[in-house]
């Protein structure tokens, strides 16, 4: 199954790891089709130069979705490792944005170059459990190269970029 981001910088495809990551990607799949993402921003892109969390272990990825703040139109899952699915964090895979295991709140990013310390036992999460990876983009590289350029100096964008749409095709 593969969804569509419609973005104020072009569109890109993902493709949900349905089968090895059941829950998170299901749960990302019932947010788009409720239409829960559309309107949403990035709002969030990390590089080595404007990292101002975790500094101690750098990443480069670009953020959007849901806000902790914002309705949750579907409830939190159960933390789902890269020890249990296989999967890890390289270029273009898609994970979920947590704080604590089992605090999921719409929010994902997007790798933007290979991110061992994501994995289960990386340094990123101080808990260790890494974060679930459930998708990776599959075309329109270019657009999530572009929103990654808009990077500002500080990590939280003043400028956010709106995700007009997005649907599973």
């Amino acid at each position: 199954m593969k969804a569509r981001f419609q973005t104020e910088c072009g569109e890109f495809e993902i493709r949900f790891f349905l089968e090895e990551a059941p829950r998170t990607a299901g749960y990302f799949r019932d947010l788009i089709s409720k239409g829960a993402l559309n309107g949403s921003t990035f709002f969030r892109i990390v590089g080595a130069e404007n990292a101002t969390l975790r500094k101690d272990n750098p990443i480069e990825v670009i953020q959007g979705g849901l806000r902790e703040d914002d309705a949750q139109p579907v409830a939190p899952i159960a933390h789902e490792p890269t020890s249990e699915t296989g999967l890890t964090h390289k270029k273009w895979t898609l994970s979920t944005a947590r704080h604590n295991a089992g605090e999921t709140f719409g929010s994902f990013f997007i790798c933007m170059r290979d991110e061992p310390e994501l994995d289960f036992g990386g340094k990123r999460h101080p808990d260790g459990l890494g974060f679930a990876a459930f998708g990776e983009v599959v075309s329109g590289f270019e657009t999530v190269k572009d929103i990654f350029a808009r990077r500002e100096s500080d990590e939280y964008l003043e400028k956010q970029i709106l995700i007009t749409r997005c649907e599973l095709i």
